[in-house]
């Protein structure tokens, strides 16, 4: 273990927020453009519900989407950002110019070459990620595909766009401009609702691509701003190019890992099928990953996101490097904590409420409600693990090394597979369940593994620059604050229940905890508030260091406002 000298290391600086007011830019930012998703969302479920045409949507948007992960904001982060802060933190300005340029131009050329091969081979897709879709399913879900490819496309170039503004210590645009790609899904969801389902999900992707385009385009001006003598070139004469380039090669590589893992989730999905509910459980899976990464998108990709150039800031001493990384890991890893730990008790108990709230209206029923539910508690397995295991990522990264995290994702990836197919075939028929109920198992497996994965790049990280982690006083004390929390709130949902009446959605029998016959919305305005000042006064009492954080502020702004 290496030892923990006094940093005397600088870091370049500029007048920009950094630490806690960054993540707190990203996070507003990611908020900002969830609520709107959530609308989207909530709009799409409205009209779709859970039905064949939803399932092929979901389907659909899987496959154009390898552009965006294989070459958007994760891949930019972790092989172009620390080059890129490198050379402005040094000064180059203008080698940081020609890098921007030869990034975006290469990155442009992969990507139209990859639309129009995704365009060409779409049905051969289709057969492998949903090979239970036949019919008019399996018809519909290529014809929106070869739609979606090109959008998705130009959401790589919002990606690079993304980067620069990150790297500039811009971070609410970047983070915001999905807005404007939902806002376009909403608006043509709306006015073309009448239409067949068929027909309306073509329009819906119409809509994206159109979305696409806009989200683009609101960053390019302020991108071009920062941006000196600025050209778009395909050149690898650069050494920083070629840097980007060799770290590049491994992080598509680990992107392309997990896709495989999207993958065959989806494909394990596709297989649950009942004549009743044709594609129930991959358009439920998907509306369960809306929900699952609210928290991941908030919290872990938040702190990540502010965290990796002010990580790849850091100059001196192989020593110094490593002390100013450590406590930047530990302080980041206890924000995140903080938060995601009552965002698991609040799924794992609540998870009715919440997606009852958020997506139960018109064609979505409360039985739809109960099984995303089921589904919902599985993925929250390992959420606390995936979003630690980000900002250890986002560490490695910052550190050039991109092969230790493509390594670990690869181990999580072929667990995940193997148990993902057990969990969608064999698992029910093992446990004399609905062949639905495998969908839980998919989602449970892949948290499980996600542990894996978050211990190996611990104990990695450890080795490298000392012991991070979180405490185990404070993990406790956290648990025990959000477990308490947890179930005022349920005892809210219960009492609620016992006074208007309860109604019991579920199609499997079994006595269950009743949700009340109160509106969904209503319901969870009671329930949830009741279970986050329940975690807030505990934090507070229980001296955990985070909200005691939130504490200082809010005295700060109420003094500064009586001096007013």
């Amino acid at each position: 273990m290496m030892p923990a000298p006094m940093p005397t290391a600088e870091i370049a600086v500029e007048s920009r927020p950094r630490g806690r007011g960054a993540a707190f830019l990203v996070a507003a930012g990611i908020l900002f453009s969830r609520l709107f998703g959530l609308v989207r969302w909530r709009v799409f479920a409205h009209f779709f519900g859970n039905s064949w045409q939803s399932a092929a949507y979901r389907a659909a948007t899987r496959i154009p989407n390898v552009l965006q992960n294989l070459f958007g904001e994760g891949v930019l982060s972790a092989a172009f950002i620390p080059a890129y802060v490198e050379l402005i933190a040094k000064g180059d300005e203008d080698q940081a110019d020609r890098l921007a340029g030869a990034v975006l131009g290469l990155l442009s050329l992969a990507v139209s070459v990859l639309v129009l091969l995704g365009v060409v081979f779409t049905p051969y897709f289709i057969d492998a990620i949903a090979p239970g879709f036949h019919g008019e399913t399996r018809t519909l879900a290529i014809e929106l595909v070869r739609i979606l490819f090109p959008g998705t496309g130009m959401l790589v170039v919002s990606a690079w766009c993304l980067g620069i503004l990150n790297s500039h210590r811009h971070f609410f645009l970047s983070y915001a401009a999905p807005v404007i790609w939902n806002l376009a899904i909403i608006v043509t969801l709306i006015l073309f609702g009448r239409s067949p389902l068929s027909v309306l999900a073509e329009r819906a992707a119409w809509g994206s691509v159109a979305g696409s385009v806009l989200q683009t385009a609101v960053q390019l001006p302020r991108v071009f701003k920062l941006l000196g003598r600025f050209r778009v070139s395909l050149s690898t004469k650069l050494a920083s190019v070629r840097v980007v380039l060799k770290s590049f090669v491994p992080v598509v590589v680990a992107r392309g890992v997990v896709q495989v893992s999207a993958y065959v989730d989806t494909a394990c999905a596709s297989l649950i099928e009942t004549p009743l509910s044709p594609g129930r459980a991959l358009s439920a899976m998907g509306y369960a990953q809306t929900l699952y990464l609210i928290p991941v998108s908030l919290f872990g990709m938040a702190v990540s996101a502010a965290e990796l150039p002010e990580m790849s800031r850091a100059l001196g001493t192989p020593e110094e490097v490593a002390a100013i990384l450590r406590g930047r890991v530990d302080r980041a890893l206890d924000r995140i904590a903080f938060y995601i730990v009552p965002s698991v008790a609040a799924f794992l108990v609540l998870g009715d409420v919440v997606g009852g709230a958020l997506l139960q209206t018109g064609h979505f029923s409360p039985a739809d409600t109960r099984y995303l539910w089921y589904i919902l508690a599985g993925a929250t397995v390992g959420l606390f693990a995936a979003t630690q295991g980000r900002l250890y990522s986002s560490a490695f990264y910052a550190l050039k090394d991109t092969k230790t995290p493509l390594y670990f994702a690869t181990i999580r990836v072929v667990l995940t597979g193997v148990a993902a197919w057990w969990s969608a075939v064999l698992l029910p028929g093992e446990l004399h369940v609905p062949k639905e109920i495998g969908a839980v198992g998919i989602t449970a497996t892949s948290g499980i593994a996600a542990w894996l994965e978050f211990y190996l790049l611990q104990r990695a990280m450890n080795r490298r620059i000392g012991k991070t982690g979180v405490k185990l006083g404070s993990f406790a004390k956290l648990w025990l604050a959000a477990g308490s929390a947890a179930l005022i709130g349920l005892g809210a949902k219960v009492a609620l229940a016992h006074h208007f009446g309860g109604i019991v959605s579920t199609e499997w029998g079994g006595r269950l905890l009743p949700m009340p016959r109160l509106s969904p919305i209503l319901t969870a305005v009671v329930v949830l508030p009741a279970m986050g000042v329940t975690y807030l006064v505990l934090a507070l009492a229980f001296g955990i260091g985070e909200v005691q954080v939130l504490a200082r502020k809010i005295r700060s702004k109420l003094r500064r406002g009586q001096a007013v």
